[in-house]
């Protein structure tokens, strides 16, 4: 299992987040993924800078930790076009450590542009002929296209990475399933659900690598962690199919406002017991994923996460998740 640290644009600036990822690939973690969002999913998060300005960043302030898209929505906010040239030019920038991850979106950040928000179905259809898009591109010639959702006219990437980045696509169900094990070379999910892996794999998928994604609140106080939990993302239990639909942070705070901290402890480790996030790792392991990013809620308590995950968290994780044989770990 790749263990992975997650630039969240939700809760941190954009010097913070390349200042958090430089301490990242100092403390050992193995790979990095950053949402790509326009809005925080509540305002006490605070913050929404622009992801790829911050890739270009990120790429020349580190040397060796890989990065990812996690996700971002190509047909919308974005044409695929401009995605196939954002993401060619990171690649060039990180000479090579670049991963394409892409999803169909959330209306909370797609609806900024305008056009309505498309059905599931539609969604899906454009995430497709995107990816087609931006892999003819990734081939260096002109293009040119008329589909049914999207125009490209006389389109060529001028600089070309070789190779170019890998793609990744999000997903939840059996369609979003179908279309990855199609399209993409790997696969992405929050959920640790064995049906998505094999879902990914029956379409053509087999062999190709899974990448989850797991929030974890550490603190050393744990009543702290479980507040700073709930106040920040008590949203993550509405489910796929309710987040993707909500327009603004209003409409989560409104969704989730008879969460209980109680009810974000039962679902998110708090605190700093090493087992607990070993064990929700290992769920992960078991469904069939080979990498998995943590998410560690609050922007300002990211030094303090990546020195206890040096210290304590990784090595724990690499010994075989036993924290128990891991000194300081907690009971």
């Amino acid at each position: 299992m790749q263990i992975g640290y997650t630039m969240m644009t939700e809760q941190r600036g954009p010097r913070g987040l390349v200042d958090d990822l430089v301490l990242a690939e100092r403390a050992g973690f193995d790979f990095s993924v950053i949402s790509d969002h326009f809005f925080p999913w509540l305002d006490a998060q605070g913050h929404s800078p622009n992801a790829w300005a911050v890739l270009g960043a990120a790429a020349r302030a580190t040397t060796r930790i890989p990065l990812m898209t996690y996700v971002t929505c190509p047909t919308m906010r974005y044409h695929p076009a401009v995605v196939a040239q954002q993401a060619a030019t990171v690649q060039l920038l990180s000479q090579g450590r670049f991963r394409l991850g892409l999803g169909s979106g959330e209306n909370l950040n797609e609806h900024v542009v305008g056009g309505g928000w498309p059905v599931p179905a539609v969604r899906q259809e454009m995430l497709a002929e995107a990816v087609e898009i931006i892999r003819e591109l990734f081939g260096g010639g002109s293009v040119s296209r008329r589909g049914e959702h999207f125009e490209v006219e006389s389109a060529r990437l001028w600089d070309v990475p070789d190779p170019p980045p890998p793609i990744g696509v999000a997903v939840s169900g059996p369609h979003s399933c179908a279309l990855a094990g199609r399209l993409a070379d790997f696969v992405i999910a929050v959920e640790p659900k064995r049906s998505l892996i094999e879902g990914f794999a029956r379409h053509g998928g087999s062999g190709k690598p899974g990448v989850g994604q797991l929030p974890i609140c550490y603190d050393r106080d744990r009543d702290a962690a479980v507040a700073r939990a709930h106040e920040q993302f008590r949203w993550f239990g509405g489910g796929w199919k309710v987040n993707a639909e909500l327009a603004g942070p209003d409409g989560f705070a409104a969704a989730s406002a008879f969460v209980r901290p109680e009810d974000v402890a039962k679902a998110i480790p708090c605190g700093d017991r090493v087992e607990e996030v070993a064990e929700a790792v290992r769920s992960f392991t078991a469904a069939g994923f080979s990498e998995v990013a943590l998410v560690q809620i609050g922007g300002e308590s990211q030094p303090a996460f990546i020195e206890w995950a040096q210290d304590r968290l990784l090595p724990a994780l690499r010994a075989g998740c036993d924290a128990r044989r891991t000194p300081g770990a907690g009971p």
